[in-house]
């Protein structure tokens, strides 16, 4: 068995991977951000469950931490008084960022972790299972419900050789990316494998399986080995450290070779992290902006790399830089080093220990910049400014680039070594003592912007529907439910809804609100990849609310299809792709059948005014059963 199969398979309820297309596993452990952990704690609630029933959740404020009006303020106090009332570990704002924070003080190899966030997969950097999903789905993990997979295909990817100085785990993962693309990966893990693990520390392979998120895979992981037992010791957690391997006979359904020591410096080329271009090839642009952190680049490894490379110089007059730290552990550490110091004097802006700038929250760039950043997504407008360009690399090239003001290779830095002992200091966890039992007598504190969780009605089997719009390939969940200044809304469905497709059209709310007077449901056409990036479920959530009942695209991404499901949302595909190329927005869909169709897990005919077209959907019992009760909750 290959490491991804032992996990597996000493966590499977449901399902056989050798006849099933859909698998049920247990979930050890949950995590929630507060951009997404609102919504998950309010349908946590709303089933009826006194306190949680998996063996740990963490509930980290990391997303929304600056507090412009009521609203983020308002949820951060929400988020704790759930988690001391149902036993949930609360981690305060300016602790650091979830993935960052989970790795360092509770992740452990061997378990599986359930995260509503598409980042989780981090984990699987120290040889964990660790999934992002929607926040409904958490919520059912932390009532003890098994959580469900397409049964996965298994890719290796073979290490060998080892990194040259100024290349880094950044570029192993764009190499990845520059393969096999940001679609066409649903229902894969990728395995990392072969001689070349070893040279990697723990931060440079979470860098890897967290930003193995954008190839659209189910999860990435590695395997736990001494490096893994060396990182946890550090940490104080020793006693966590398993030992996961794969066999020597393991078998794989395919493999990639990458030879680390071939690698050079590259760059995610604007608008998508699969736009992978060298660095050389881009060499001497001007930038106007580089933004250093995130969950991708923010460990301890990561910004004394920079530190080293920025000492005793100064940052280019015009190019703006700021930093942002994945956690308190590594601020402590780069202030007892004196590399803090060095930052400041170089020139750098030091930001929270928070996601901000990877979701447009803050630092969003001039209009027409070039922006240079170490997170994991460049889609267009996410980071606030549409006009923006922006390019992702490595802390290396960041560094580099911010000392000359243009695009710049880094050559000659020296590695950072693994530390011996990491400071620790958890006094930012709250509620630590009370972990999985809770104190039921906690007043939850609800501000005005929290609202209920609306609920989605059984599906009728003959519906009257319209195309209410028609996008393009890629569309991502960013798209469909913008973060950024929006994002504050998240607590409330009928405010955020408002901003469905903002991006896109800024007519769509009110156009789905006429339809649903109308008697007629709406209907979303879409390329190929739907609904990439975030795990976030209001990408479902709100389109049901505003009487979305079907998505017709060329191809569907994992996550998001899971939350159309989860939320009574019919995800079909077109049996033949260029049918797209003939619907128009505004059309009527005469969806007769509907409901048999779902029940029957099959094909049905759509009729329009230009024709006829087919669609098909290919769903599991138990998501069968979830779409035709109106939703997961409904389900329940």
């Amino acid at each position: 068995m290959n490491v991804a199969q032992k996990i597996l398979s000493a966590h499977l309820v449901e399902g056989d991977p050798s006849v099933d297309r859909e698998l049920g596993i247990k979930i050890d452990q949950t995590l929630t951000q507060d951009a997404t952990g609102t919504m998950a704690y309010l349908q946590f609630e709303s089933m009826g469950v006194d306190r949680i029933r998996n063996d740990l959740a963490v509930s980290y404020v990391d997303h929304n931490t600056v507090q412009i009006g009521f609203e983020n303020a308002d949820d951060h106090d929400f988020l704790a008084s759930i988690a001391r009332k149902y036993g949930i570990i609360y981690s305060k704002a300016g602790n650091g960022i979830c993935h960052q924070l989970h790795l360092e003080r509770y992740g452990k190899p061997g378990t599986t972790l359930l995260g509503s966030d598409s980042h989780t997969p981090t984990g699987g950097g120290i040889g964990q299972i660790a999934i992002g999903a929607g926040g409904i789905d958490i919520a059912v993990a932390m009532a003890g419900g098994a959580f469900h997979i397409p049964t996965p295909k298994i890719r290796a990817i073979r290490l060998v050789g080892s990194l040259r100085s100024g290349v880094s785990a950044k570029d192993v993962i764009l190499k990845v990316l520059e393969k096999f693309g940001t679609k066409g990966n649903v229902g894969w893990i990728f395995e990392y494998t072969g001689p070349g693990v070893a040279t990697l520390d723990v931060p440079s392979r979470a860098t890897i399986t967290n930003m193995g998120a954008e190839l659209g895979v189910t999860t990435s992981v590695f395997p736990s080995d001494d490096v893994t037992r060396q990182f946890l010791a550090a940490q104080g957690r020793e006693a966590d450290f398993t030992e996961i391997l794969p066999d020597a006979d393991a078998s794989y359904d395919d493999e990639f070779t990458v030879d680390l020591s071939a690698l050079e410096p590259l760059a995610a080329a604007p608008h998508s992290p699969g736009n992978v271009v060298s660095v050389a090839s881009i060499a001497g642009k001007r930038v106007n902006q580089i933004m250093i952190g995130s969950c991708t680049n923010s460990s301890y490894r990561d910004i004394r790399t920079v530190a080293k490379i920025l000492e005793g110089r100064h940052v280019a007059p015009d190019t703006e830089v700021g930093i942002a730290c994945g956690s308190r552990q590594v601020v402590l550490m780069l202030a007892a080093d004196g590399s803090l110091a060095t930052l400041i004097k170089a020139g750098c802006r030091i930001l929270e220990n928070a996601c901000g700038f990877c979701i447009g929250a803050h630092m969003s760039p001039s209009t027409n910049a070039v922006s240079l950043r170490t997170n994991n997504r460049n889609f267009e407008g996410r980071s606030g400014t549409k006009s923006a360009q922006v390019y992702l690399v490595s802390p290396e090239t960041a560094a580099a680039s911010a000392l000359t003001g243009v695009v710049t290779a880094c050559v000659g830095v020296e590695s950072v070594p693994a530390p011996e002992k990491f400071p620790i200091d958890d006094e930012m966890f709250l509620y630590r003592d009370t972990a999985g039992r809770g104190v039921p007598e906690t007043q939850i504190v609800r501000g005005p912007n929290i609202a209920q969780v609306p609920r989605g009605i059984p599906l009728s089997n003959d519906l009257l529907g319209t195309a209410a719009i028609k996008v393009g390939d890629k569309i991502t969940t960013d798209h469909i439910m913008p973060a950024g200044a929006r994002l504050k809304f998240r607590s409330n469905v009928p405010e955020y809804s408002k901003y469905v497709f903002e991006p896109c059209d800024k007519t769509f709310h009110d156009r789905c609100l006429k339809n649903k007077e109308a008697g007629l449901v709406n209907v979303i056409i879409a390329g190929e990849s739907y609904g990439q990036g975030s795990s976030r479920e209001h990408a479902a959530l709100c389109p049901m609310y505003l009487g979305v009942k079907a998505v017709i695209a060329k191809s569907i991404e994992r996550i998001h299809r899971a939350n159309l499901v989860n939320f009574g949302i019919v995800p079909f595909t077109f049996v033949d792709p260029s049918d797209y190329d003939s619907l128009q927005q505004g059309e009527t869909l005469s969806l007769k059948g509907i409901r048999t169709a779902v029940e029957g897990n099959g094909e049905m005919t759509i009729h329009t005014a230009s024709g006829d077209i087919k669609v098909k959907t290919t769903l599991s019992d138990r998501e069968r059963h979830v779409i035709l009760c109106g939703g997961l909750l409904a389900s329940l």
